[in-house]
């Protein structure tokens, strides 16, 4: 009985290894079948994650392009924009330019009818106002005498006033070139206050009044005021002034 069980189980065991070498087989062949496969899908899989890569590129690319463009539109823009106010300040300095070359020949037309003008205007009247020693206060006579003067103006139109103020040699050089700023300037501010324009009116202290070799002479203790008036052609005098070279009387003052 044993002798029997032996071959049978001797074939078993031969079945089973068969069998176990054909699932080996079988399992090999499979392998051996699938790896190209594999390997082609490990292909694709490498060059779809390398197209990735080449498309985030171009994508990088893109963007980096599209900002260029944008900041390129954009210097476009702010050259137009520049270009347009460069035009407009052109424009603008073309408009100045062609403005101060019109005033500019207005000034010159003006100033030429007003040197035009000078040559017109004649000595008219003078008077002097003398005043005392070291004296620059106008006593109540020469207001009077001024008060005709003013009067002689009439309407005060084409009228140039000079007021010139002197002093007499006695005394410093600085201190006879302010007393004599005073006279002026106490003649005009008695015209202008009654209402004598002082565009009328042009002023200069003098200091000492040349008379040679003389020191204290009482009639350079004075101011000079003329009148000048403009003589339009056709006409011989302006307003009504007959006192050619008169004098406020202040003598008594100057013996003060």
């Amino acid at each position: 009985m044993t002798i029997m069980k032996a071959p049978a189980l001797l074939a078993g065991v031969t079945l089973l290894s068969l069998g176990n070498w054909g699932c080996l087989a079988t399992k090999k062949h499979v392998q051996q079948a699938i790896a190209p496969v594999q390997n082609q899908v490990n292909d694709v899989q490498k060059q779809t994650a390398d197209n990735k890569q080449a498309i985030g590129d171009l994508d990088r690319q893109v963007s980096v392009a599209d900002e260029k463009a944008t900041d390129a539109g954009k210097a476009a823009k702010d050259a137009n924009l520049a270009a347009a106010k460069a035009n407009d300040a052109a424009l603008q300095a073309g408009q100045r330019a062609d403005g101060a070359r019109s005033m500019a020949q207005e000034t010159s037309d003006a100033l030429r009818g007003t040197v035009d003008n000078l040559d017109s205007y004649k000595l008219a009247d003078t008077k002097k106002v003398y005043f005392g020693f070291g004296k620059s206060r106008l006593t109540s006579d020469q207001q009077q005498q001024l008060d005709e003067l003013v009067k002689s103006l009439g309407p005060m139109k084409g009228v140039v006033i000079e007021v010139e103020g002197y002093t007499d040699r006695v005394g410093a050089k600085n201190y006879n070139l302010t007393l004599s700023q005073q006279r002026a300037d106490a003649v005009v501010r008695y015209l202008a206050s009654q209402n004598v324009p002082l565009r009328m009116i042009h002023q200069l202290g003098v200091g000492e009044a040349d008379t040679g070799g003389r020191r204290a002479n009482k009639d350079d203790r004075r101011v000079d005021v003329r009148v000048f008036t403009r003589q339009m052609p056709g006409t011989s005098t302006g307003p009504a002034m007959q006192s050619q070279n008169s004098s406020v009387n202040g003598q008594t003052a100057s013996q003060q």
